[in-house]
């Protein structure tokens, strides 16, 4: 660990974002990919108007147990790095470089290419040659073809204005930021609102069903398309992952994931309840793009192609976000010997961590060749594992002497744990049963991690051990 006086005169991480800002940076880590693009996969899956629901509303619930335990984690460490800093200091520096390893494929970089992907594919409802059907195949065939087209440029380039953006200091990129979350917040309601109010839907559709394009059991499809509505909810752990960059976050941290988890699942449940009420399940199913597809139903053609825009817009936010947060851990994780050093040099001027931020958006345009269901699923199962074992460790940290007990998870302990971790574990099993090439492509990313770990970094574990917090 080095010597205070150096700790002191290098560049460092500035406490530059309040409530706000940081409930800004929860909400639009949630809403974007999962909710535009999911209710039509659901459709096919689940069949049921009842059953959506029922999803969203276990994913929502789920979603604010785990927000309290991070809370109670974030202001026990208050450092950058989420996950990274939890397992290192439950488990040791092995898992807490697994997390992060894991983190820079599945926990960002493919979450933004997803994003990215979901934002060119907005745009395809104006210029079709964006969307990612008309993407050339490159390599593979089927579900595991690797393609290259508009869409994938279109997705490129969105990744680099942010990247670049995001560089040049954080203040800039949290004004951004609110300003593209209060779109996106207001975009959605006015689509809630008008839906309801003046779109052209109908209550019947309520009551219609879908046929399944499964034959899995329900319950074990109901499973494997929760990691749909996990990737849907994902994001509601945002702000710890910027806790160093919080002022005051023993009381902004625990505020900013509760809101920020609340908001988003009302939104959830009203949005698919518009989605249903603009078209019949049968008509929608598979549907990647569902709300330009609700809306053409309840509005018309000019109607569609205007909120097609906003909802283009409203993913923006949620690409800048991830672009914000995925760079903080592989800071946090170099900074402590688990990581390429160069990851954690801080820009004198800018005071952001330049040189992962960039090589966050070089992995993000690799992975937006990648076909989207499946970049879905490998996000929901690959960070399933790490937020359970995250929130788990919540029971070896409450026996040490001075840790702080959130009031929020000690009311009724341990059942906050406990039900989260039941549903994570739960969806992992079905989806090792249901999914076993995702299952393998995880298995794939730890192993590798593990042994990059042993390989290079092992000689470092005792500083590893020792997470750097201010």
């Amino acid at each position: 660990m080095p010597s205070s006086s150096s700790s002191s005169s290098r560049p460092a991480l500035l406490r530059q974002l309040g409530l706000v800002s940081a409930t800004a940076l929860v909400v639009s880590n949630m809403i974007g990919t999962g909710i535009f693009t999911g209710t039509g996969f659901l459709a096919a899956q689940l069949g049921s108007t009842e059953l959506i629901l029922w999803i969203f509303v276990l994913g929502g619930v789920s979603a604010f147990l785990g927000a309290m335990c991070y809370a109670e984690l974030g202001i026990n460490f208050p450092s950058s790095g989420g996950e990274y800093v939890y397992l290192t200091k439950a488990f040791g520096p092995t898992w807490g470089f697994m997390t992060g390893w894991a983190s820079f494929f599945a926990g960002f970089s493919a979450p933004i290419a997803a994003a990215s992907l979901a934002f060119s594919e907005y745009l395809g409802h104006f210029f079709p040659a964006l969307q990612s059907a008309n993407a050339s195949v490159i390599a593979g065939s089927g579900d595991y073809a690797l393609r290259f087209g508009g869409a994938q440029i279109v997705a490129c380039v969105l990744v680099a204005l942010f990247t670049l953006l995001n560089v040049f200091g954080i203040q800039r990129v949290a004004k951004v930021q609110n300003f593209l979350t209060g779109l996106k917040v207001l975009v959605l309601l006015a689509f809630i609102g008008l839906g309801f109010g003046i779109g052209d839907g109908s209550t019947s559709n309520f009551s219609f069903i879908a046929s399944r394009d499964t034959s899995t059991p329900i319950v074990e499809q109901f499973a494997i398309s929760l990691v749909w509505v996990y990737v849907a909810y994902s994001g509601w752990n945002a702000a710890t992952y910027v806790a160093e960059e919080l002022h005051r976050p023993s009381k902004t941290l625990p505020w900013a994931l509760g809101i920020g988890t609340v908001l988003v699942t009302a939104l959830y449940l009203a949005l698919n309840l518009v989605f249903v009420y603009a078209s019949p399940l049968e008509q929608m199913k598979n549907v990647e793009a569902v709300g330009s597809f609700a809306a053409s139903h309840l509005f018309g053609p000019v109607g569609a192609g205007v909120f097609a825009g906003l909802m283009a817009m409203s993913l923006m936010s949620t690409v800048n976000a991830m672009v914000t947060i995925g760079p903080r851990v592989y800071f946090a994780m170099a900074r402590n010997g688990a990581f390429p050093a160069i990851a954690a040099k801080v820009h004198p001027k800018f005071h952001t961590p330049v040189a992962a931020i960039v090589a966050q958006a070089v992995c993000t345009m690799l992975m937006t060749m990648t076909p989207f269901p499946q970049l879905v699923l490998y996000i929901g199962m690959t960070l399933n594992l790490f937020t359970v074992m995250s929130v788990l460790s919540i029971f070896i940290f409450r026996k040490r002497e001075g840790w702080q007990k959130l009031g929020a998870v000690s009311f009724l302990y341990p059942a906050f744990p406990v039900l989260f971790a039941l549903v994570g574990i739960w969806m992992t099993y079905q989806g090792i049963v249901l999914k076993p090439y995702i299952a393998l492509a995880t298995f794939l990313t730890l192993a590798t991690g593990a042994a990059v770990y042993r390989l290079r970094m092992g000689r470092q574990d005792s500083r590893s051990s020792t997470i750097e917090t201010y």
